[in-house]
């Protein structure tokens, strides 16, 4: 068996079935083989308390191993009979000349009889397994065999060159498979007898085998089998050859795609499963063929909103992951592979990140591909130059979107075609008592009962107070026959949100929910949104009234689209916000129509025909307009990083960003070298940078910069750099008294900047929590330089004489919430004694979690500011938290808020592993209002 030239590899199922002895399996005739049906399978291995040796009692020569002697003796001996004999420990390796092949499994019928080989020496061939005998997973001479000794074989299949060694060990290399049931088979030789040399070495040999068997079994008698399923292990089989053939198409030039788009199928039927998704849209079709993306070229793209391109992008970043084994940059809450609403850059700060960002990987890496997508867009060349990207498009909607103006009682369709730019629709039908009228002059009760509750509806409304006005408002006219449709799934659902709330739940929502209202904000926590976007997508709420940012953030379609009024807050909309929120209307797979209506005073009626009518508005770089989110962080990062070292260096790379090719447009008094220059000298007059002097050719000049300890840190802990040097001094003045008796001090120092201004303190709450502080923590606001009779005058409305800093005054406010939150971690009763809403406080305590991080980062770099570190260390994780500390890896799963988690390790769940190994329907029976949709998602989800 020597000068087998190639191995071939077949799946042996490790199911135990109904078996022949070993000697009946060889002389087994050719043409012994089982009926489509195979027959019934055993129970899989128990592997608890399994007998190793299978029946056997002893090693002696009536045992198992001496028929695998007998067996393997027969075998050699008539090696002209085409019989396969399976020697996984010693296959020789291939010469140079004579390489190992790979086998592809290509026959997936019940008698596997056609194995394709792909030799790396020679040219591919098929082999027949048809000659003399058919082997079966029964008539495998290691079939009986436990497969915790199947794995071992498995592992020494490459170590046989050691074995005709004297010296030869029983421990040899163990190289790795993907399944542990694939055991490699050689090939006979094909008129080939064996010589008496290679007979006597024979007995060492099978030796050998019996031996390490042996060894194999005493070592692993205790080990537990694992079950396995030939079914599944043939799915698993044909699924990695899936992505094998994915492998290859993406990496050869050719225009073959693979099972599905150069993904396996396995993913198409995850789509089925879990989205519904049977067919792509044309459109998508056509964008996942494009010559540029099979190219790995930069693409934007844009459609519609709900025109499906979030597939598009999921499909490529599956892409990137199985096929090219890539890693893939989402940058959130928008999905991308490095991709963004691309719209987004042009809005404040965001858009600077976002710039800075893209700018960077541009810059730097020539192989890193961009996608970016995006609903409104109109200046789409500049953003080209910038992405160095192609551009599809298409306007293409799944469902037809119809737009309504609304003025007093008569409905306007637009037409852009038309003179005015809308036509005469029909007449609101509606009876309003006097009461009805003076409560809703804008007729929303006759518009939302046109709609509900049979489908869904938005109200898009301009401030969060009026969105809760809105819904209990329109509940308060609504027929009693509301309360009774889904009533059952309606009252579980607010038992869920009580829940979720720590047994609180908003008066509001108490009143409006059992009619299929509620509203959505800001001001709701993160566990509330959850919860109402879930039950709105189920249809269990029909209508929401919502803020300007459910538009932009959550894909929640409906089948009319409400705009209460073309504003947000008291700023006029803009098209491309106006475009956001209309464009929820119509529900792919539901809706035949979407519509929009909004409602107009006589007073804004000229202004909307321009919103109506008009292009989209150009995006914008704002990259010099937030200095120190924008041009001044990107130029210390690139200082930092090394990415420049002098002004010429720094407008090199500002030249290939969005604000480099909109500059002329952007500031016609400024060049873009005297912009760079003015913001360097800005990061120099902070501390952050210094000049360098270089020698060059025996002459000093002073070119190059070089970043500061200062820069180091405030580059480390991410910081806003208008805030930097504030926090350089209170750290600094923190050390000349840092009071440790509690965690006050730490937690002003670590107070986001950004959010005091924002703070409106009541002052009568104010000095009522300051008269609860202990002597230790009237220390704190002494040092900081608030007193308690500064506080009294502003509560009482005294004059004040000697006014008081007031972003220290509002940020020691910000710090009673937060130690107050520490020691409570009750959001709702926090809330409620500082007279906030609770999304405000949530989103208080996750901005501190995040600073405090920064503020250890930058300490870090920073060694005068030592003593901070542990102390950081431990405030951050408390921040973090704000839980029991039991709750944090239950948390960790999708679909398990903190008080799901709290029911989850009551009911004996305590770890991910638990959830792993949860049965879904003994979940629904344990945890009470819990889905059996929500029970799979955590299952799937820990697993």
């Amino acid at each position: 068996m020597e000068g087998t030239g190639s191995g071939i590899r077949r799946r042996v199922s490790t199911r135990k079935r109904s078996r022949r002895s070993l000697r009946e399996t060889a002389a087994a005739p050719s043409g012994a083989g089982r009926g489509a049906g195979g027959g019934e399978e055993a129970p899989a291995h128990n592997g608890g308390e399994e007998d190793m040796c299978d029946g056997y009692d002893s090693f002696a020569e009536n045992s198992f191993l001496a028929h695998v002697d007998d067996l393997e003796q027969k075998y050699m001996q008539f090696p002209e009979c085409g019989i396969i004999t399976a020697q996984p420990a010693f296959d020789k390796p291939c010469s140079k000349s004579t390489e190992t092949s790979e086998s592809e499994i290509i026959a997936t019928d019940g008698n596997l009889t056609e194995v394709r080989t792909r030799d790396y020496c020679h040219s591919p061939k098929t082999l027949s397994l048809q000659e003399n005998v058919t082997i079966e997973p029964g008539d495998d001479l290691l079939y009986d065999v436990p497969c915790s000794q199947a794995l071992y074989l498995e592992k020494t299949e490459d170590s046989t060159s050691d074995l005709n060694k004297p010296s030869a060990k029983e421990s040899y290399p163990l190289p790795s498979h993907q399944n542990l049931n694939e055991i490699p088979v050689e090939q006979p030789q094909e008129k080939k007898k064996l010589s008496p040399k290679s007979t006597e070495s024979d007995p060492s040999r099978r030796r050998s085998l019996k031996d390490r068997l042996k060894s194999a079994m005493t070592g692993n008698a205790k080990a537990q089998t694992p079950k396995f399923s030939k079914r599944k292990q043939l799915k698993e089989a044909i699924l990695s050859e899936e992505i094998n053939v994915a492998k290859r198409t993406m990496e050869s030039s050719s225009d073959d795609l693979g099972p599905f788009y150069s993904l396996p199928s396995k993913v198409r039927d995850l789509f089925v499963q879990y989205k519904g998704i049977k067919k792509l849209y044309d459109w998508q079709h056509t964008c996942l063929t494009l010559t540029c993306l099979q190219q790995r070229k930069n693409l934007i793209y844009s459609l519609p909103t709900s025109g499906g391109k979030t597939l598009v992008a999921e499909i490529l970043m599956l892409q990137e992951l199985l096929c090219r084994q890539k890693s893939v940059l989402m940058i959130l809450p928008y999905v991308a592979i490095v991709q963004e609403k691309l719209h987004m850059i042009g809005e404040g700060s965001r858009g600077a990140i976002l710039e800075i960002t893209l700018a960077k990987i541009l810059y730097t890496s020539k192989t890193t591909q961009i996608i970016g997508m995006s609903a409104t867009l109109n200046n789409v060349e500049e953003l080209q130059e910038f992405l160095k990207a192609d551009y599809y498009t298409s306007k293409f909607r799944p469902v037809e979107l119809k737009e309504y103006l609304k003025i007093n009682d008569t409905i306007y369709e637009v037409d852009i075609k038309a003179e005015k730019g809308y036509t005469f629709s029909r007449l609101l039908k509606c009876k309003y008592s006097d009461n009805l009228k003076k409560m809703d002059p804008d007729h929303l009760v006759a518009l939302v009962t046109e709609v509900i509750p049979n489908y869904s509806c938005l109200v898009f409304c301009p401030t969060k107070k009026n969105c809760e006005n809105v819904a209990d408002m329109i509940c308060k006219f609504l027929n009693k026959d509301y309360l009774k449709h889904r009533e059952k799934e309606k009252c579980d659902f607010l038992k869920n949100l009580k829940n979720v709330s720590n047994g609180s739940l908003c008066p509001v929502l108490k009143r409006t929910i059992p009619f299929g209202v509620a509203y959505h904000h800001s001001g709701l926590t993160n566990d509330e949104r959850k919860i109402l976007e879930e039950a709105y997508s189920t249809g269990v709420l029909c209508l929401l009234t919502c803020t300007s940012t459910l538009a932009a953030g959550v894909n929640l379609p409906a089948r009319r689209v409400i705009l209460r009024a073309p504003y947000i807050a008291t700023q006029f909309l803009k098209r491309n916000q106006y475009q956001q929120m209309i464009g929820r209307a119509g529900r792919a797979g539901i809706d035949t129509v979407g519509e929009s209506i909004l409602i107009l005073q006589e007073k804004d009626k000229h202004l909307v025909l321009d919103l109506v009518n008009s292009p989209l508005e150009n995006c914008y770089s704002h990259l010099g307009q937030e200095i120190t989110k924008g041009i001044q962080s990107l130029l210390l990062s690139l200082i930092g990083l090394k990415i420049a070292r002098n002004l010429e260096g720094i407008y090199d790379f500002m030249c290939g960003t969005f604000f480099g090719i909109q500059q002329k447009s952007l500031s016609e008094e400024k060049s873009l070298w005297e912009i760079s220059q003015k913001a360097l000298e800005g990061l120099i007059e902070k501390g952050l940078l210094q000049r360098q002097s270089v020698c060059k050719n025996g002459e000093e000049s002073q070119c190059d910069l070089q970043i500061t300890k200062l820069g180091k840190a405030s580059l480390k802990g991410t910081l806003d750099l208008a805030y930097c040097d504030i926090l350089y001094k209170d750290l600094k003045k923190g050390l000349e008294g840092l009071v440790l008796e509690s965690y006050l001090h730490l937690i002003y120092l670590t107070t986001p900047y950004d959010m005091v201004s924002q703070c409106r303190p009541d002052w009568m709450i104010y000095l009522s929590r300051f008269n609860y502080l202990s002597s230790a923590e009237q220390k704190v606001a002494a040092i900081v330089g608030v007193s308690e009779s500064f506080i009294t005058k502003k509560a009482s409305g005294q004059a004040i004489k000697k006014e008081v800093d007031k972003n220290i005054v509002n940020r020691l406010y910000l710090s009673f919430i937060l130690y107050a939150l520490l020691k409570e971690t009750n959001v709702w009763s926090v809330s409620e004694k500082f007279n906030m809403s609770r999304g405000y406080v949530q989103a208080l305590l996750s901005g501190a979690a995040s600073f405090s991080s920064c503020v250890l980062h930058f300490c870090e770099e920073l060694e005068e500011f030592w003593v901070y570190r542990a102390l950081l260390t431990e405030l951050t994780k408390k921040l973090s938290y704000c839980v029991k500390a039991d709750l944090v890896p239950l948390m960790e799963v999708t679909g398990v808020l903190e008080s799901r988690a709290k029911q989850l390790y009551d009911a004996g769940y305590k770890t991910v592993a638990h959830l792993a190994n949860a049965d879904p329907e003994v979940l629904i029976r344990t945890i009470d209002h819990l889905s059996r949709r929500q029970a799979k998602q955590i299952v799937s989800s820990a697993k």
